[in-house]
């Protein structure tokens, strides 16, 4: 039993020792392993210390050599500061220097001429003043008469040049308009039962139909505007087919919207064209009237943009303001489509313009270029030059227009300013007055007196007329009810 016990003791004993013997081996080569890793870090450390100890002595040595070309830099300019102060004291010395000598010299020249510097000056002046005054007098006299000479072709040269500018092509239009007819038949349906139909056009459009001549009608009226839409309204009925008075009053009404928007488009064009923008929609709308509207057969609008072009050329070439001179010819001629208030076209022209605050240079032009007062700006004198070139050369105007347009507008002012009336019509040349009149301020009766009237006061109006004006009142009343389905 003893032995047993120590057999196995000694076989414990063994297997500690044996155990204890390769822990020891283990733990002396991981000692052996980390002695031979501090080496290596400390090899590696004492490398990068070493390259970093060598770059900032290199980093040193670039900051020294950059200090000493700062410090030789600021020695340069130190000298050459110095240099420049040495030179300036020189120059003052100088200054100095020949100052006293220039007094020496004059206080010497006063005791031998026995006068002062002012005298002697004076005395020099009076001498080449009395020797010049016959060459100036003479110079002044050859400038005169080169002057006279050569003004009146220059200006002659420089009307011409600004006139080769504002060339446009110019059609001749007249107070007539032609619809063709698909066939005659359509005569028929347009003058309707008992002319009720033309009657109703001629009211509603206010212009005069003429149906004498084979497969055309002709609608004659002063006014472009209303011209035109009657030719419009009349191809749209015949296209349309339903030629009725009812009918005839809504296209007609649709044609004035269409005719007023083209009218706002024309204008917006004519001020485009010109180089304008941004203008109040009434003075858009207002040149786009112009499209319409005649001087002495000119159109407007072809009148305007020649007058501005030419305008435009003198006041580049004179050094004036362009601007204000190309204002005041597009809106020189305003005045004579404002047709809701009396005046002359120039004072309507320069009311619409103030009331929009347009600027006084422009409304000055506007206001001279019929010489109604003084030039108030070398602009205003362009102006009235270019309206003067424009409407004055050959070929412009063909006719007394501005005179026909004048009494036909009298003609029906005489009738739009009496009571009761709704709309006055010229048509004919101005030899038929059409007025309607609302049936609900005037009766039946009433209407005789006032066609005497309107009568007795064109009478009064037109001392001499080439011919008669017959004046026709219209009353219609009309009775209207809608179902409810």
């Amino acid at each position: 039993m003893l032995q047993k016990f120590f057999k196995k003791f000694l076989s414990v004993k063994q297997d500690r020792d044996s155990l204890l013997n390769s822990a020891k081996k283990q733990a002396d080569d991981i000692l052996n392993q980390a002695r031979v890793e501090a080496s290596k870090m400390k090899e590696d450390v004492e490398r990068k210390a070493g390259e970093t100890a060598a770059a900032a002595l290199e980093d040193e040595k670039r900051l020294t050599k950059r200090e000493d070309q700062v410090e030789e830099k600021e020695n340069q300019i130190n000298r050459e500061r110095q240099s420049a102060i040495d030179t300036k004291n020189h120059f003052e010395r100088l200054k100095k220097e020949l100052e006293e000598k220039r007094n020496e010299m004059l206080v010497k020249l006063e005791k031998i001429a026995k006068m002062t510097k002012d005298e002697a000056k004076d005395l020099l002046l009076r001498g080449w003043e009395d020797r010049l005054k016959e060459d100036v007098a003479k110079r002044i006299k050859q400038s005169e008469e080169e002057i006279k000479s050569t003004v009146d072709e220059k200006a002659k040269n420089l009307i011409v040049d600004a006139m080769r500018y504002g060339a446009v092509d110019y059609t001749a239009e007249y107070t007539l308009s032609v619809v063709n007819l698909p066939s005659d038949d359509f005569k028929g349906r347009i003058i309707g039962k008992d002319g009720r139909n033309i009657r109703a056009f001629e009211i509603a459009t206010g212009v005069d139909v003429d149906l004498e001549e084979e497969g055309v009608i002709r609608l004659s009226s002063f006014d472009g505007a209303r011209r035109e839409i009657a030719r419009l309204s009349l191809e749209r009925l015949i296209k349309d087919g339903r030629i009725q008075p009812q009918r005839i009053e809504e296209i007609v009404k649709k044609t004035k919207e269409d005719i007023d928007k083209e009218i706002f488009k024309a204008g917006e064009d004519l001020a485009h064209r010109v180089g304008v923008f941004n203008l109040p929609r009434e003075i858009t709308q207002a040149l786009g009237r112009f499209k319409y509207r005649y001087s002495y057969g000119q159109n407007l609008i072809v009148h305007t943009l020649e007058e501005t072009k030419i305008g435009t050329a003198l006041a580049h070439e004179l050094g004036a303001d362009v601007n204000i001179v190309k204002l005041g010819c597009l809106l020189h001629d305003i005045g004579k489509v404002v047709t809701d208030k009396e005046g002359s076209h120039v004072e309507l022209g320069v009311d619409l313009l103030k009331r929009h605050r347009f600027p006084e240079s422009v409304v000055g032009c506007v206001a001279a270029h019929h010489e109604d007062i003084p030039f108030p700006s070398v602009e205003s004198v362009i102006v009235y030059i270019s309206d003067a070139v424009s409407g004055g050369r050959p070929g412009a105007r063909h006719e007394d227009f501005e005179e026909y347009l004048k009494r036909i507008k009298t003609i029906e002012d005489a009738a739009k300013t009496k009571k009761g009336v709704k709309e006055a019509y010229a048509l004919q040349a101005g030899r038929e007055l059409r007025v309607i009149v609302k049936p609900d301020e005037i009766t039946d009766d009433e209407t005789v007196v006032l066609a005497e009237k309107i009568k007795e006061e064109l009478e009064s109006k037109f001392e001499v007329f080439p011919g008669q004006i017959k004046v026709t009142i219209i009353r219609e009343t009309r009775a209207e009810s809608t179902t409810k389905i």
